[in-house]
């Protein structure tokens, strides 16, 4: 069993749709919480964070963190979209890392693609 486990409800991403990703933590140290960065490959746009654990964000964020203490079970679960129409397929990559004292423990990456 690996240390964090990324899962997204579907890896083929559409524009204005929301994606759903789980995080699972199996670290048996101490940690903080974990940090979800993306990536659009081939443009400057963002992927915009909508939720984690049923909670809104309010503000347009590109990088999330959660905090353990929201994490029951040492599990998480976010809604991100993409707001542009893109002109051809880009790869997305999702990083997720378990964060301790302000450094990364562990980490996994999972990619998607984005197109009409």
């Amino acid at each position: 069993m690996k240390d964090i486990e990324l899962k997204l409800e579907d890896t083929k991403i559409l524009p204005h749709s929301e994606i759903k990703g789980y995080i699972t933590v199996n670290y048996s140290g101490r940690y903080d919480g974990v940090v979800i960065n993306t990536q659009i490959f081939g443009s400057n746009e963002l992927v915009v964070y909508r939720s984690y654990n049923g909670k809104k964000i309010s503000q347009n964020v590109s990088r999330l963190f959660i905090s353990k203490d929201n994490m029951p079970d040492n599990k998480a679960e976010f809604t991100v979209s993409i707001e542009f129409e893109p002109k051809e397929i880009h790869e997305v990559k999702f990083r997720v890392s378990i964060i301790e004292q302000h450094k990364e423990i562990e980490s996994v990456v999972l990619f998607a693609k984005y197109s009409v």
